[in-house]
């Protein structure tokens, strides 16, 4: 029997999409935004020499295909990845309205969004009143701190002290249609963190808003503030079935690996494997040589993102693809006769960008264990009905495949 490995680089964008032009950075539109060109330009003109240097080097990922993809659907200039692919490839595009995680993952696990997502202005205060009383007596505190758009880091920078002495919660939002809430571990509590944010959740769902995510850190104002893996989103469910009930349902055993299990609220998963994208790559290798036969593995490794594109850093978002690009050198070697190992993306976050919100592109798909060719120019919601067609199991998408 076959199995099915889905990794999304996220945000590991290739450029090219369609309607770019409607999805913006303050006032500028993502029109020729492009995440993988636009490094791999940097790294052959010596604009990326922190931590690396040289042009961006990513062999294993080259020859699966992804330089051509890249070309594919943006037609830009990839320096230094020019290989003949092996792999089966080719680009993809979204139709959900948004450029974000919850509507990239649905939709390549084949559920386009069929709403428009509530996002929060761009104002101070920027939640409506009713919404900061609710966040407030959720803590059981007096009042929020934040009630703005920010970086998470930098919020905590900003307000950390002033939270450990006032026990009020740091709200905030973003680009994304989210709501924040920073917490100290230890003089606010984990389990008062999640219990308020999973308290809020329903009533931010209600209002269309994507996630409510718990951001707990450690720290003190004399040493410093770091946010922790103990991270937890509370998303809105999905509207029907995905990829991970589509197997489940089928009596495969399902596995997440990253921020899967949040994204999709646990539904159709068996097992979750969390911990730093290092921590990940163990876990994936770890499946690779022992998850059953029949089953689906879905990883997303989020830190190209999180770290280093909404931080607009060049340098650190090669650094973050070279070192995935070697590990997956040895995920390779180990795939099994009849294992169909996928690698895409959600979304674009292209940090030579304006701004530091994510860019509208589109995304890779490079198939390792299926034979060699192009596929051209697909849709997100075929790649779930392709892992669908290679696990033999019915997909219930909108999706065709590829295989």
């Amino acid at each position: 029997m076959t199995r099915a490995f889905l990794v999304v680089m996220d945000s590991v964008g290739i450029g090219g999409a369609p309607d770019a032009d409607h999805f913006f950075n303050g006032e500028t539109p993502d029109t020729g935004a492009n995440t993988l060109a636009h490094i791999a330009q940097a790294c052959a003109e010596g604009r990326a020499e922190e931590g690396r240097s040289g042009p961006l080097h990513l062999p294993n990922l080259d020859v699966l295909g992804l330089g051509a993809a890249t070309r594919l659907a943006s037609g830009d200039a990839t320096p230094g990845m020019d290989a003949d692919p092996t792999g089966l490839w080719g680009c993809a595009r979204e139709h959900s309205p948004g450029k974000d995680t919850p509507s990239g993952h649905w939709e390549l696990a084949g559920v386009p969004v069929p709403w428009d997502w509530h996002y929060f202005p761009d104002t101070k205060p920027t939640f409506p009143t009713d919404l900061g009383r609710a966040a407030a007596e959720a803590a059981g505190t007096n009042g929020i701190l934040g009630d703005c758009h920010a970086s998470g880091t930098a919020i905590i920078a900003e307000l950390g002290a002033q939270h450990m002495r006032s026990g009020w919660p740091i709200c905030y939002t973003s680009a994304d249609s989210v709501f924040q809430v920073a917490a100290h571990e230890e003089s606010f509590g984990l389990d008062r963190l999640l219990d308020m944010c999973q308290t809020l959740a329903p009533r931010l769902h209600d209002m269309k808003v994507g996630r409510v995510i718990a951001r707990p850190f450690v720290g003190s104002p004399e040493t410093g503030f770091t946010r922790t893996t103990n991270r937890k989103d509370f998303a809105i469910l999905p509207p029907a079935p995905v990829l991970t009930n589509w197997a489940q349902d089928a009596g495969r055993r399902v596995h997440a690996v990253g921020k899967i299990g949040d994204i999709f609220s646990m539904q159709g998963i068996d097992t979750l494997h969390k911990g730093s994208d290092a921590e990940l790559m163990q876990h994936l290798s770890n499946l690779v040589d022992e998850a059953e036969d029949g089953s689906l593995t879905f990883a997303n490794f989020v830190e190209f993102d999180s770290l280093y594109g909404h931080r607009r850093d060049i340098s650190g978002y090669a650094r973050a693809l070279e070192w995935f690009d070697r590990e997956l050198g040895m995920i390779l070697q180990k795939l099994r006769p009849g294992d169909l190992l996928l690698l895409t993306a959600d979304h674009g976050n292209d940090p030579s960008w304006i701004g530091t919100d994510h860019t509208r592109e589109q995304v890779p798909v490079l198939i390792a264990g299926c034979g060699t060719g192009q596929i051209g120019q697909v849709e997100f919601a075929d790649i779930a009905t392709s892992i669908a067609h290679h696990l033999n199991i019915p997909a219930q998408g909108p999706g065709r495949t590829f295989l």
